[in-house]
């Protein structure tokens, strides 16, 4: 007889799902709307320096307002840098492992990387759009940034133990630290508007595709290990199945055969 793997609360782990049945149809529309705003935007402004007019107006706007504080505007970037991200990403990992949350734990070790992967080295030399004569779309501080704070989104939406407020306030705080770093590199020069949303897209997009991929793949997973239940009605040579799966005997079963008729010769 094969072994069920059993469930998740025999084995000690949360039943947690990064997203609920309910939000997988919006994501997997956020999923497809990033895949298409940076396909569309790479297919426009690729193999060049070249800028739109939402980037001159955009650009020309952000460069005015900030203009002349270059430091400051430095120190605004560095959430952005790489080794800010790979920190804030192993933070978010070690408190899924300790609040044993193995999926969450996966959904950044996964994502995080994997959008920068897909940034760096797949869309920018494909794309070859440059700034300050390095490739800039999409921007990677834009991608690092948003990524994290969609994942952190979706981490909190799975802890209703924290009050909402709370969680809503450190949501909106982690897209706007996002959407300032976004900004001070487009001060700095380093990136366009339009590098800002394409790198905002491959964050989003990426974050939210793996935490379906993760959330379909453990149902499978489950799914897979599970006996398929005895049919209604089914039944042996020697019992009927229950309701509950148990073989009963039958009740002619139970009782011996009757021994055929013996002619027994009469006396002579």
């Amino acid at each position: 007889m094969g072994m069920t793997r059993p469930a998740p609360a025999d084995r000690g782990e949360p039943a947690e799902e990064l997203l609920s049945p309910a939000t997988r149809p919006l994501a997997a529309v956020i999923v497809a709307a990033c895949v298409g705003t940076t396909a569309l935007l790479g297919a426009l402004l690729g193999h060049g320096a070249h800028t739109d007019p939402v980037d001159t107006a955009v650009d020309s706007a952000v460069r005015a307002s900030v203009s002349g504080h270059p430091k400051l505007l430095e120190l605004l970037a560095r959430p952005g840098d790489q080794p800010a991200i790979v920190g804030i990403a192993a933070v978010l990992v070690l408190a899924c492992l300790l609040r044993r949350r193995y999926r969450g734990a996966a959904l950044v070790a996964i994502s995080i990387p994997a959008a920068a992967v897909i940034t760096e080295r797949l869309i920018k030399p494909l794309v070859g759009r440059t700034s300050l004569g390095f490739l800039s779309f999409p921007s990677g501080h834009a991608t690092g940034t948003f990524a994290l704070a969609t994942a952190i989104t979706v981490l909190l939406a799975g802890a209703p133990a924290l009050p909402r407020a709370l969680r809503v306030a450190a949501v909106v705080i982690a897209f706007a630290i996002a959407s300032v770093v976004a900004a001070a590199m487009i001060a700095l020069g380093f990136h366009y508007f339009t590098d800002a949303i394409a790198g905002a897209a491959v964050g989003i997009g990426t974050v939210l595709a793996t935490a379906l991929l993760i959330d379909l793949a453990v149902q499978a997973w489950r799914r897979s290990g599970q006996r398929p239940p005895p049919a209604a009605g089914a039944e042996d040579r020697t019992g009927v199945t229950s309701a509950e799966g148990i073989a009963t005997p039958r009740a002619d079963a139970a009782k011996p055969s009757a021994l055929p008729h013996q002619h027994v010769p009469a006396k002579g």
